[in-house]
Protein backbone atom coordinates (compact mmCIF):
# COMPACT_ATOMS: atom_id res chain seq x y z
CA UNK A 1 0.00 0.00 0.00
CA UNK A 2 1.50 3.00 -0.88
CA UNK A 3 2.00 6.08 2.14
CA UNK A 4 -0.43 8.20 2.14
CA UNK A 5 0.17 12.00 2.02
CA UNK A 6 -1.98 14.12 4.79
CA UNK A 7 -2.72 17.94 4.59
CA UNK A 8 -4.87 18.55 6.71
CA UNK A 9 -4.92 18.21 10.75
CA UNK A 10 -5.15 14.66 12.01
CA UNK A 11 -4.22 12.12 14.70
CA UNK A 12 -1.18 11.15 11.66
CA UNK A 13 0.60 14.69 11.90
CA UNK A 14 2.44 17.15 14.31
CA UNK A 15 2.45 21.01 15.08
CA UNK A 16 4.43 21.27 11.38
CA UNK A 17 1.16 19.49 9.57
CA UNK A 18 -0.89 21.93 11.64
CA UNK A 19 0.95 24.93 9.96
CA UNK A 20 -0.12 23.04 6.51
CA UNK A 21 3.62 21.38 5.61
CA UNK A 22 2.54 18.20 4.43
CA UNK A 23 3.63 14.85 5.97
CA UNK A 24 4.23 11.39 4.95
CA UNK A 25 3.29 8.70 7.51
CA UNK A 26 3.74 5.07 7.19
CA UNK A 27 0.10 4.48 8.63
CA UNK A 28 -2.91 2.15 8.40
CA UNK A 29 -6.53 2.96 8.76
CA UNK A 30 -8.40 1.83 11.82
CA UNK A 31 -12.20 0.59 11.42
CA UNK A 32 -14.49 1.61 13.59
CA UNK A 33 -18.37 2.80 13.93
CA UNK A 34 -20.42 5.68 12.87
CA UNK A 35 -22.61 6.36 16.20
CA UNK A 36 -25.36 7.34 14.19
CA UNK A 37 -26.61 4.47 14.32
CA UNK A 38 -26.46 4.15 18.03
CA UNK A 39 -27.99 7.01 18.70
CA UNK A 40 -30.94 5.29 20.46
CA UNK A 41 -28.52 2.74 22.75
CA UNK A 42 -26.88 6.09 23.92
CA UNK A 43 -30.78 7.17 25.18
CA UNK A 44 -31.24 4.12 26.85
CA UNK A 45 -28.05 2.77 28.07
CA UNK A 46 -26.15 5.14 28.06
CA UNK A 47 -22.58 6.25 26.16
CA UNK A 48 -20.10 4.25 28.39
CA UNK A 49 -22.34 1.05 28.17
CA UNK A 50 -23.42 1.14 24.51
CA UNK A 51 -19.13 1.67 23.64
CA UNK A 52 -19.11 -1.90 26.08
CA UNK A 53 -21.17 -3.41 23.61
CA UNK A 54 -19.32 -2.04 20.48
CA UNK A 55 -15.97 -2.91 22.15
CA UNK A 56 -16.93 -6.69 22.81
CA UNK A 57 -17.79 -6.78 18.98
CA UNK A 58 -14.40 -5.78 18.01
CA UNK A 59 -14.61 -2.22 17.40
CA UNK A 60 -12.59 0.20 19.06
CA UNK A 61 -13.11 3.47 17.30
CA UNK A 62 -16.46 5.91 17.18
CA UNK A 63 -17.17 8.66 15.34
CA UNK A 64 -20.09 10.71 16.96
CA UNK A 65 -22.63 11.64 15.61
CA UNK A 66 -26.77 12.92 16.66
CA UNK A 67 -25.10 12.16 20.30
CA UNK A 68 -26.09 15.04 22.42
CA UNK A 69 -22.71 16.43 23.89
CA UNK A 70 -23.88 16.75 27.43
CA UNK A 71 -21.67 16.78 30.13
CA UNK A 72 -22.25 13.47 31.33
CA UNK A 73 -22.09 12.22 27.92
CA UNK A 74 -18.73 13.88 27.25
CA UNK A 75 -17.71 12.06 30.52
CA UNK A 76 -18.13 8.53 29.54
CA UNK A 77 -16.94 9.28 26.00
CA UNK A 78 -13.86 9.83 27.92
CA UNK A 79 -14.22 6.75 30.11
CA UNK A 80 -14.77 4.51 27.46
CA UNK A 81 -11.32 5.70 26.11
CA UNK A 82 -9.30 4.74 29.59
CA UNK A 83 -11.60 1.93 30.44
CA UNK A 84 -12.32 0.46 27.34
CA UNK A 85 -9.45 1.75 24.78
CA UNK A 86 -12.13 3.29 22.80
CA UNK A 87 -10.71 5.77 20.05
CA UNK A 88 -13.17 8.85 19.80
CA UNK A 89 -12.19 9.16 15.61
CA UNK A 90 -14.26 12.59 15.25
CA UNK A 91 -17.29 14.55 16.40
CA UNK A 92 -20.00 15.91 14.33
CA UNK A 93 -20.60 19.81 14.01
CA UNK A 94 -22.90 22.17 12.29
CA UNK A 95 -21.90 25.60 11.44
CA UNK A 96 -25.22 26.85 12.45
CA UNK A 97 -27.55 24.85 15.04
CA UNK A 98 -31.30 23.95 12.49
CA UNK A 99 -34.42 25.46 13.73
CA UNK A 100 -36.07 23.18 15.97
CA UNK A 101 -33.21 20.80 16.56
CA UNK A 102 -30.96 20.60 19.58
CA UNK A 103 -27.60 20.69 19.55
CA UNK A 104 -23.90 22.71 19.10
CA UNK A 105 -22.61 24.61 16.86
CA UNK A 106 -19.50 26.42 15.42
CA UNK A 107 -21.76 29.93 15.31
CA UNK A 108 -22.31 29.61 19.12
CA UNK A 109 -20.19 26.79 20.98
CA UNK A 110 -16.77 27.70 19.69
CA UNK A 111 -15.10 27.40 22.34
CA UNK A 112 -16.70 24.08 23.74
CA UNK A 113 -16.53 22.54 20.70
CA UNK A 114 -12.82 22.81 20.54
CA UNK A 115 -12.63 21.65 24.01
CA UNK A 116 -14.23 18.55 23.62
CA UNK A 117 -12.26 17.87 20.97
CA UNK A 118 -9.13 18.41 23.13
CA UNK A 119 -10.65 16.25 25.92
CA UNK A 120 -11.40 13.61 24.06
CA UNK A 121 -8.19 13.47 22.03
CA UNK A 122 -9.75 14.16 18.63
CA UNK A 123 -8.11 16.45 16.18
CA UNK A 124 -10.83 15.87 13.47
CA UNK A 125 -14.77 17.67 13.42
CA UNK A 126 -16.55 16.82 10.47
CA UNK A 127 -20.05 18.46 9.14
CA UNK A 128 -22.65 15.81 8.50
CA UNK A 129 -24.96 17.74 5.91
CA UNK A 130 -24.98 19.93 4.01
CA UNK A 131 -27.46 22.67 5.50
CA UNK A 132 -30.59 22.78 4.02
CA UNK A 133 -30.88 25.92 3.08
CA UNK A 134 -27.34 25.38 0.94
CA UNK A 135 -29.49 23.21 -1.35
CA UNK A 136 -31.25 25.57 -2.44
CA UNK A 137 -28.90 26.69 -5.33
CA UNK A 138 -25.33 26.57 -6.57
CA UNK A 139 -25.07 29.77 -5.05
CA UNK A 140 -26.09 29.06 -1.39
CA UNK A 141 -24.22 25.95 -1.73
CA UNK A 142 -20.67 28.29 -2.15
CA UNK A 143 -21.52 30.74 0.43
CA UNK A 144 -21.81 27.50 2.65
CA UNK A 145 -18.37 26.25 1.21
CA UNK A 146 -16.58 29.82 1.56
CA UNK A 147 -18.15 29.81 5.47
CA UNK A 148 -16.90 26.36 6.32
CA UNK A 149 -13.57 27.50 5.14
CA UNK A 150 -13.50 29.99 7.57
CA UNK A 151 -13.99 28.03 10.51
CA UNK A 152 -11.76 25.00 9.22
CA UNK A 153 -9.12 28.01 9.12
CA UNK A 154 -9.66 28.89 12.60
CA UNK A 155 -9.96 25.39 14.16
CA UNK A 156 -6.39 24.58 12.54
CA UNK A 157 -5.43 27.73 15.14
CA UNK A 158 -5.83 24.77 17.32
CA UNK A 159 -4.93 21.82 15.60
CA UNK A 160 -8.18 20.60 15.02
CA UNK A 161 -9.28 19.99 10.94
CA UNK A 162 -12.84 20.17 9.35
CA UNK A 163 -14.08 17.91 7.01
CA UNK A 164 -17.20 17.24 4.86
CA UNK A 165 -19.48 14.26 4.68
CA UNK A 166 -21.62 13.78 1.54
CA UNK A 167 -24.15 12.59 0.44
CA UNK A 168 -25.77 12.03 -3.36
CA UNK A 169 -27.37 15.35 -4.06
CA UNK A 170 -23.20 16.64 -4.36
CA UNK A 171 -23.35 14.93 -7.53
CA UNK A 172 -25.36 17.21 -9.21
CA UNK A 173 -23.19 18.73 -11.99
CA UNK A 174 -23.11 22.82 -12.39
CA UNK A 175 -22.15 23.81 -16.16
CA UNK A 176 -20.14 20.36 -16.17
CA UNK A 177 -18.65 20.46 -12.66
CA UNK A 178 -19.91 18.62 -9.74
CA UNK A 179 -21.43 20.07 -6.89
CA UNK A 180 -18.47 18.63 -4.74
CA UNK A 181 -15.94 19.96 -6.46
CA UNK A 182 -17.17 23.35 -6.44
CA UNK A 183 -17.84 23.06 -2.78
CA UNK A 184 -13.80 21.47 -2.34
CA UNK A 185 -12.70 24.57 -4.53
CA UNK A 186 -14.13 27.07 -2.13
CA UNK A 187 -13.29 25.80 0.80
CA UNK A 188 -9.56 24.30 0.59
CA UNK A 189 -9.25 24.43 4.20
CA UNK A 190 -11.61 22.00 4.57
CA UNK A 191 -11.16 18.41 4.46
CA UNK A 192 -13.45 15.78 2.91
CA UNK A 193 -15.12 12.62 4.58
CA UNK A 194 -16.44 10.34 1.75
CA UNK A 195 -19.39 7.68 1.94
CA UNK A 196 -18.71 4.95 -0.26
CA UNK A 197 -22.85 4.13 -0.71
CA UNK A 198 -23.73 7.99 -1.50
CA UNK A 199 -21.23 8.20 -4.21
CA UNK A 200 -22.51 4.77 -5.67
CA UNK A 201 -26.00 6.15 -5.02
CA UNK A 202 -24.96 9.35 -7.25
CA UNK A 203 -23.34 7.74 -9.49
CA UNK A 204 -19.87 7.59 -9.29
CA UNK A 205 -17.30 5.56 -8.85
CA UNK A 206 -15.90 4.94 -5.03
CA UNK A 207 -12.37 3.83 -5.92
CA UNK A 208 -12.32 6.59 -8.58
CA UNK A 209 -13.39 9.34 -5.94
CA UNK A 210 -11.29 8.33 -3.43
CA UNK A 211 -8.54 8.97 -5.33
CA UNK A 212 -9.47 12.05 -6.53
CA UNK A 213 -9.81 13.16 -3.24
CA UNK A 214 -6.57 11.59 -1.72
CA UNK A 215 -4.54 13.74 0.65
CA UNK A 216 -7.55 15.31 2.16
CA UNK A 217 -9.56 12.63 3.23
CA UNK A 218 -9.44 11.58 6.83
CA UNK A 219 -12.51 9.56 7.09
CA UNK A 220 -14.24 6.80 4.72
CA UNK A 221 -17.55 6.08 5.73
CA UNK A 222 -18.16 1.78 4.92
CA UNK A 223 -21.48 0.84 4.03
CA UNK A 224 -22.95 -1.02 1.36
CA UNK A 225 -25.57 -0.73 -1.77
CA UNK A 226 -28.16 -3.45 -1.85
CA UNK A 227 -30.91 -3.80 -4.38
CA UNK A 228 -33.26 -5.55 -2.23
CA UNK A 229 -36.00 -7.49 -2.79
CA UNK A 230 -39.80 -5.68 -3.98
CA UNK A 231 -42.32 -6.08 -1.07
CA UNK A 232 -45.45 -7.96 -0.68
CA UNK A 233 -47.10 -4.97 -0.94
CA UNK A 234 -45.90 -3.93 -4.36
CA UNK A 235 -47.94 -6.66 -6.00
CA UNK A 236 -50.85 -5.93 -3.80
CA UNK A 237 -50.76 -2.58 -5.56
CA UNK A 238 -50.71 -4.76 -8.87
CA UNK A 239 -53.19 -6.86 -8.21
CA UNK A 240 -54.93 -3.63 -7.63
CA UNK A 241 -54.36 -2.18 -10.89
CA UNK A 242 -52.22 0.92 -9.17
CA UNK A 243 -49.49 0.57 -11.82
CA UNK A 244 -48.00 3.54 -10.69
CA UNK A 245 -47.64 2.66 -7.11
CA UNK A 246 -46.46 -0.59 -7.87
CA UNK A 247 -43.20 1.55 -10.41
CA UNK A 248 -43.00 3.49 -6.77
CA UNK A 249 -41.89 0.82 -5.36
CA UNK A 250 -39.86 -0.96 -8.21
CA UNK A 251 -37.82 2.18 -8.44
CA UNK A 252 -37.22 2.24 -4.42
CA UNK A 253 -35.29 -1.29 -3.94
CA UNK A 254 -32.08 0.16 -3.51
CA UNK A 255 -31.29 -0.25 0.48
CA UNK A 256 -28.40 0.44 2.07
CA UNK A 257 -26.43 -2.65 3.81
CA UNK A 258 -24.05 -4.23 6.29
CA UNK A 259 -20.20 -3.94 4.88
CA UNK A 260 -20.08 -7.58 2.60
CA UNK A 261 -23.82 -7.81 1.97
CA UNK A 262 -24.21 -5.62 -0.88
CA UNK A 263 -22.84 -4.94 -4.26
CA UNK A 264 -19.84 -2.74 -3.44
CA UNK A 265 -16.31 -3.73 -4.27
CA UNK A 266 -14.93 -3.56 -1.00
CA UNK A 267 -11.87 -5.56 -1.94
CA UNK A 268 -10.74 -2.82 -3.74
CA UNK A 269 -12.62 0.02 -1.33
CA UNK A 270 -10.62 0.09 1.45
CA UNK A 271 -7.05 0.36 -0.07
CA UNK A 272 -8.19 2.87 -1.77
CA UNK A 273 -9.60 4.58 0.94
CA UNK A 274 -5.79 3.67 3.02
CA UNK A 275 -4.07 5.01 -0.19
CA UNK A 276 -5.98 8.09 -0.07
CA UNK A 277 -4.46 8.92 3.19
CA UNK A 278 -7.47 8.05 5.42
CA UNK A 279 -6.97 7.66 8.94
CA UNK A 280 -10.74 5.77 9.90
CA UNK A 281 -13.04 3.68 8.11
CA UNK A 282 -16.49 3.67 9.82
CA UNK A 283 -19.19 1.13 9.91
CA UNK A 284 -22.47 3.16 8.81
CA UNK A 285 -25.99 1.90 8.00
CA UNK A 286 -28.87 3.95 7.58
CA UNK A 287 -31.67 2.07 7.58
CA UNK A 288 -31.61 -2.01 8.86
CA UNK A 289 -34.84 -3.08 7.70
CA UNK A 290 -36.39 -5.16 10.75
CA UNK A 291 -32.43 -5.97 12.38
CA UNK A 292 -31.22 -4.52 15.44
CA UNK A 293 -27.59 -2.58 15.36
CA UNK A 294 -26.02 -4.84 17.26
CA UNK A 295 -26.38 -7.83 14.60
CA UNK A 296 -25.76 -5.34 11.91
CA UNK A 297 -22.45 -4.50 13.52
CA UNK A 298 -22.01 -8.12 13.67
CA UNK A 299 -22.16 -8.62 10.18
CA UNK A 300 -20.43 -5.77 8.98
CA UNK A 301 -17.41 -6.66 11.33
CA UNK A 302 -17.35 -10.54 10.56
CA UNK A 303 -17.45 -9.74 6.94
CA UNK A 304 -14.63 -7.30 7.16
CA UNK A 305 -12.47 -10.00 9.09
CA UNK A 306 -13.34 -12.33 6.49
CA UNK A 307 -12.23 -10.25 4.03
CA UNK A 308 -8.70 -10.51 5.49
CA UNK A 309 -9.15 -6.92 7.73
CA UNK A 310 -8.87 -8.24 10.98
CA UNK A 311 -5.93 -6.02 11.05
CA UNK A 312 -6.95 -2.69 10.81
CA UNK A 313 -9.97 -2.81 14.13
Amino acid sequence: MPKATRRFPGKWTNHAAHEGTELTEDKVAKIGVQAMMLKGSFAEAGAFETLRKVSAIGYNAVEISQIPMTPENVADLDRSRSELGMDIAALSVAMETPKGMPGDSLKDHFDKIVDDAKRLDTHLLRIGMMPFPAMKSIDAAVDFAKQANEYAERLREYGVGLYYHNHHIEFAKFEGKYMLDIIAENSPAMGMEIDVHWVQRGGLDPVRTLAKYAGRTAMVHLKDYRIGELPEQAFGLLETGDIAGFMAEFKNVVQFAEVGEGNLDFPSIIPAAQAAGAEYLLVEQDELYGRTVWEALQTSYDNLVAMGHADLF
